[in-house]
């Protein structure tokens, strides 16, 4: 099985460490497409003047008072790496709690997720990255361009490889989930919270609980070391995990769709 997972916006600087090497991540035949878009990032970051700055703001949908985060991406060449597991940061990612889980439950996560990022494709929580500030919604200048295409073209045959013939559960968020398609092997997951409203059970999406409610799945399918074979497999294991799971209708040759219902957040 294979666990898909966004970023997280909020990201750690590394304290020490080695830079990062394109060909180290995980999948090294994205190393050309990476290190283009980080050159394009650097190279537009880079830049000083007051109107390159604002330029570069505005690219990376960034507000004044973020201009550290431009120096930041300027320096992403020589900045210390660290494990995507320390550097990705948010509300997901806290709710996994890597640092807290034991050895055999971090190599589980460390062999089955994958996270998706508009700056390096694909990573897994062991891959030594540096912070950085560019999501996937991103356009940068040429020969990139948009990010969500530029990654679509150039993950799709690399991931049908990696994924072919195992279960994949995808967690990620719309902008991330049109990086790549997976295939009917794969549930595609949300959250949604449950209350009664004047003796009437509505259901909504929370953003912040749906991020937390997913990484404690993570964490609970780790704990578990789960195996599941099949989607089906999947949706029983959760279950046993004391989730409630529902499946939706979806079309043929697409990802099955699973809601996860919680009733308190």
């Amino acid at each position: 099985m294979l666990i898909l997972l966004p970023p997280s916006e909020g990201k750690t600087p590394a304290t020490g460490g080695s830079p990062v090497d394109p060909a180290s991540l995980w999948l090294p035949s994205l190393a050309t497409a990476r290190t283009r878009v980080l050159n394009r990032l650097v190279a537009m970051c880079g830049r000083t003047s007051a109107r390159s700055i604002a330029d570069s703001l505005a690219v990376l949908g960034l507000s004044e008072g973020q201009r550290g985060e431009i120096a930041r991406n300027a320096e992403l060449r020589e900045a210390p790496a660290a494990p995507a597991s320390e550097v990705y940061t948010g509300v997901l990612y806290e709710a996994l709690g890597v640092r807290e889980l034991d050895e055999a439950a971090v190599n589980w996560l460390g062999e089955r997720v994958v996270v998706f990022s508009g700056l390096w494709g694909v990573v897994r929580l062991g891959d030594r990255i540096p912070a950085y500030r560019c999501s996937v919604g991103v356009t940068l200048p040429a020969p990139v361009g948009g990010l969500t295409a530029y990654w679509k073209k150039a993950l799709k045959p690399a991931l049908d490889k990696a994924c072919a013939g195992t279960p994949v559960l995808d967690l990620r968020s719309g902008a991330y989930a049109a990086m790549w398609t997976p295939g009917p092997e794969a549930a595609a997951l949300r959250v949604l919270h449950e209350r009664i409203v004047d003796g009437v059970a509505r259901r909504s999406v929370v953003s912040h609980f749906n991020k937390a409610t997913k990484g404690r799945l993570v964490r609970a399918l780790a704990a578990e070391q789960a195996a599941p074979n099949s989607v089906d497999e999947l949706v029983t294991a959760l279950r046993d995990l004391k989730f409630t799971v529902e499946e939706q209708p979806s079309p043929a040759g697409r990802a099955r769709q699973l809601d996860v219902v919680v009733a308190e957040l």
